[in-house]
């Protein structure tokens, strides 16, 4: 009789690890695409927001593209891990500060990138918003760089979400994460 070798479930210290973007999703490493000069520059400038809103606030911390959230559990999906675009933290931070923040953002960035349009991609970011929501995300934030509109999603309407439109000069938020923040929807899009 012979035996069958499975794989080794991949953990937390595994991620940390891998040479690239990913996330831990069901015991595996689940590489993320590199992103395109448009969606980069638009998570910079959401993060350049988040940031000052951080430091006035004297309070939470904003980080950029590729910072590791370890779910507080294994969620439904499997995921146990999130790597957004851009997010804002007000959690505790970790006592050694080379580790993944250990629990959700308040706010999460997902900004599309050019595989992110279509049917079997607003699936994934549905699922992905959904397992946010169970982590105890409060906001997410779906950037389109291409029709210039922020989706904001939030716990108490995870289906339907509030726009924020290029062109229209207003300002958009993440209420209630970030109460007071506001953004020019124009100036992100610039």
């Amino acid at each position: 009789m012979s035996s069958i070798a499975t794989p080794a479930r991949v953990t937390l210290d595994d991620l940390l690890a891998f040479p690239g973007k990913a996330e831990l999703i069901d015991g595996s490493l689940i590489p993320l695409m590199a992103t395109g000069h448009r969606p980069n520059v638009i998570a910079g400038r959401i993060f350049r927001s988040l940031a000052d809103y951080a430091d006035r606030a004297g309070r939470g911390v904003a980080y950029t593209d590729n910072m590791g959230f370890a779910a507080p559990k294994t969620l439904y999906s499997g995921r146990e891990s999130f790597s957004p675009d851009a997010a804002y933290y007000s959690g505790p931070i970790p006592r050694n500060p080379m580790k993944f923040v250990a629990g959700p953002p308040d706010l999460a960035v997902e900004v599309r990138s050019e595989s992110d349009y279509g049917a079997d991609a607003e699936e994934r970011m549905a699922a992905k918003r959904d397992d946010y929501f169970e982590a105890g995300t409060q906001v997410v934030w779906d950037v389109d760089p291409v029709a210039g509109v922020i989706r904001a999603f939030s716990t108490g309407q995870p289906d339907d979400p509030r726009y924020f439109v290029i062109g229209s000069g207003s300002e958009a938020d993440a209420e209630p994460a970030l109460p007071g923040w506001r953004v020019a929807i124009d100036w992100v899009f610039a």
